[in-house]
């Protein structure tokens, strides 16, 4: 199991490559959410040019001789790169991040701009403000010039308007859920799960930007809103029985569409202006 000062110690390593300006751990390991299985994530912030032969380099030097890493956007224009790696018998995952994109997050999420991006792998989307929330969440392991430690602290306080934005985005969950009512009849299942799905999503990222909470991805996402003080009674409970009447009975669709309805409508009331 790797340990804190090894990571540190690749964290330095990292900053001196041409194009990395800081270093931080991300995911459920700098939140303290995780399990023994979770894997480490490493942060690259960088400044294009990146030394990505630099990097393959001393990822072969850390984690052996078989390990690779990838050019910026090979794993898609928001997840962007980075390398799967193992070292000292732990899954160190090195993912980049543009830090000039990362300020743009931060920037468009104290305007209160909501957009959502399509990338493989988020059913729901990456959100735009996810960067700004990741350096928010993070534990920084080197950071030379102190950008993204000065961004840290800016992004800890969640922005007022953002959480205008999220909440009221509320009214699509409602809008979906009614959408879903005319397929219902019809048995179609897979569309009615679909608006389900993005209709409870919407409403955990409610709850947690209600609560002035960053949430960065979907997994994981209901648990963590019903942990919320501020969380409608039940909340996750309710959230994952929604998807347990799912079939092609135009019934269990109907029951399911009614929770859905009561969750978004007590979501709705929980997160009104001053609650």
């Amino acid at each position: 199991m790797i340990g804190d000062a090894r990571l540190r110690e690749i964290a330095e390593r990292l900053v001196r490559v041409p194009g990395v300006q800081a270093v931080a751990l991300g995911g459920s390991r700098a939140r303290g959410d995780h399990t023994p299985a979770s894997d480490v994530d490493l942060g690259l912030y960088y400044r294009p040019p990146l030394d990505v032969a630099a990097l393959g380099e001393l990822a072969r030097e850390v984690a052996g001789p078989d390990a690779q890493v990838g050019a910026p956007g090979a794993w898609g224009p928001w997840v962007d790169g980075g390398g799967w790696l193992s070292v000292d018998g732990t899954a160190v995952d090195w993912i980049y991040r543009d830090l000039d994109r990362v300020q743009h997050s931060w920037r468009q999420a104290q305007r209160g701009e909501l957009v959502w991006h399509a990338q493989a792998g988020h059913p729901l989307g990456v959100p735009g403000f996810a960067y700004a929330g990741e350096v928010a969440l993070a534990v920084v392991l080197a950071d030379p010039g102190g950008e993204l430690t000065r961004l840290q602290r800016a992004a800890r306080e969640y922005p007022p308007r953002l959480r205008e934005a999220v909440v009221g985005s509320l009214w699509e969950a409602a809008f979906l859920v009614g959408g879903a009512r005319k397929a219902a009849p019809r048995g179609d299942g897979a569309y009615v799960a679909g608006c389900l799905f993005r209709a409870v999503l919407l409403c955990a990222h409610a709850v947690h930007a209600h609560a002035g909470r960053w949430v960065v991805n979907e997994k994981g996402a209901v648990a963590a809103a019903g942990r919320l003080p501020a969380a409608p009674e039940g909340f996750a409970e309710r959230a994952q029985a929604v998807f347990g009447s799912l079939g092609a009975d135009p019934r269990g669709l109907q029951a399911a569409l009614d929770a859905a309805e009561r969750l978004v409508a007590d979501t709705e009331r929980t997160c009104a202006p001053g609650r």
